[in-house]
């Protein structure tokens, strides 16, 4: 256990940002998964893909996800909806 105030602050301020990092995280994965599961078409599939793409923008953003991850996943999830609607 830390002994320096500063690192007992630390400590509360790391466990802080972990549980909000992993809100974020959750919330993208299952924007994420209501794309490729749910067998949406047309405008259902655009919503969702631009709810997607905002979640992650935003995670990027408050630095959950690095900001070329985060253009990786957009693209490829672009790539995605644009092979199920074609």
């Amino acid at each position: 256990m830390a002994n320096h105030k500063s690192a007992i602050k630390r400590i509360a301020q790391s466990e802080k940002k972990r549980l909000r990092n992993r809100t974020v995280k959750t919330r993208v994965k299952n924007a994420v998964k209501k794309i490729y599961v749910q067998g949406k078409t047309g405008e259902e599939l655009t919503a969702s893909f631009q709810t997607a793409q905002s979640l992650i923008d935003k995670a990027a953003k408050k630095g959950v996800v690095h900001k070329r991850a985060a253009a990786r996943k957009i693209s490829r999830l672009a790539a995605a909806v644009n092979r199920s609607e074609g």
